[in-house]
């Protein structure tokens, strides 16, 4: 697939690539196994103007397009996948707020979003709905000026560190369908009875906090309901997740290629058998099959990417890239550790590691059976025969 970057694109990509040899990857290891959120790459990030990524330049960021986003994302895997967390949910507030907000809420969030002062977060999910979204309890009363907001979210990432956070509620609970009485709140912990109640302990994807969002009786101005419109906000989080699920598949590509160069660079130093176990025809066809299944991925997160750059509908072309990018992560991570033997299994080397972050992919941003549903249907939709 030709490069369509601009000089100034490919730049940024490099810049962030040199970020990643230089400060990420060689403390990311202490910091995962510690599970110690890397507050001094987290900085450097911030003035180094990643957080205005994807924001317009008009609101100070650098209005990079999605393919850009999506190789960035890649970079920043490579070197830890935790890293990327700490900015997506982050990209997924200023997408909404840039794509659904008032001009007031951009004018008020935006510039300081993309500098890193307001650091965003996303919350969709509750205990016992997962993927059904509709399901949510959390309920925001309009009170006056304010919104009561009571209810508990799940698996927010950021939860502690954001300032900020794009929360599903329900503003009308007797709403049928039950999403038309849907919205989305830009909840902001300044204001009491926001509170991030507890840490959940995972498998992998540590050092960035997965939190339980509490809300008790808190009142957030009415001028933080995004767009101004009340019964919008499953459209508007459901916009912003296609936009993740592109920066989820870029994940998927940039771990499994971590994966890859452990692997290949491992299998001619290894030797058995009087030679380095890349001669060995097993490995090689696992080397193969590797490499294959990660270029095949890149294509298509970036074609989703670009689908998404040419302002088309692009959920069945992000499914679609989720749904490839992190199996094929999975597999290629599983194989890296059948390359390494028994030292994949031992935490002195980063493939038990990659291993672990590995299946969250499969499930974040909605899991490989919601992808193949997504797909499914818009495919129907595309190729109708009547």
């Amino acid at each position: 697939m030709a490069d369509t970057l601009t000089t100034e694109q490919r730049e940024i990509v490099a810049m962030v690539r040199d970020f990643v040899e230089r400060e990420i990857i060689p403390v990311e290891h202490d910091l995962e196994h510690d599970d110690i959120y890397p507050e001094d790459i987290v900085r450097k990030m911030k003035e180094l103007g990643f957080f205005g990524f994807a924001i317009s330049e008009q609101w100070g960021g650098a209005g990079l397009n999605y393919e850009t986003y999506a190789r960035v994302c890649e970079e920043i895997a490579r070197g830890w996948m935790s890293i990327t967390g700490v900015i997506n949910t982050h990209f997924l507030v200023s997408y909404l707020i840039e794509t659904f907000g008032t001009d007031e809420q951009k004018q008020r969030f935006l510039p300081k979003l993309a500098t890193g002062e307001h650091h965003g977060g996303y919350s969709m999910s509750e205990p016992g709905c997962g993927s059904d979204v509709q399901a949510i309890r959390t309920r925001a009363i309009r009170d006056d000026g304010e919104y009561v907001i009571n209810g508990t979210k799940m698996w927010a990432t950021n939860g502690e560190h954001a300032t900020v956070v794009a929360t599903l509620v329900k503003t009308d609970p007797d709403a049928k369908p039950a999403y038309r009485g849907m919205s989305c709140i830009l909840a902001e912990k300044q204001y009491r009875g926001f509170y991030a109640s507890r840490k959940i302990e995972k498998l992998g994807y540590k050092g960035v906090e997965t939190t339980e969002l509490v809300f008790d009786g808190n009142r957030q101005p009415a001028a933080n309901l995004l767009g101004g419109v009340e019964g919008q906000g499953f459209q508007q989080m459901m916009a912003a997740i296609e936009v993740g699920r592109i920066n989820v598949a870029a994940r998927g590509v940039g771990v499994a290629q971590r994966a890859f160069e452990l692997s290949i660079a491992y299998a001619q130093e290894r030797h058995t058998f009087g030679k380095p176990i890349a001669q060995h025809q097993a490995i090689q066809f696992k080397l193969a099959d590797m490499a294959t299944k990660i270029e095949a991925a890149r294509l298509l997160t970036l074609m989703a990417a670009r689908t998404k750059d040419s302002g088309e509908r692009a959920d069945v072309e992000a499914g679609m890239a989720k749904l490839f990018a992190t199996e094929a992560c999975f597999e290629v991570v599983t194989e890296a550790m059948r390359v390494h033997g028994g030292y994949g299994f031992s935490k002195e080397y980063l493939v038990e590691q990659l291993y672990r972050d590995a299946p969250l992919l499969i499930i974040g941003e909605g899991t490989s059976e919601i992808q193949r549903l997504i797909i499914a249907k818009g495919l129907l939709e595309r190729y109708k025969t009547r």
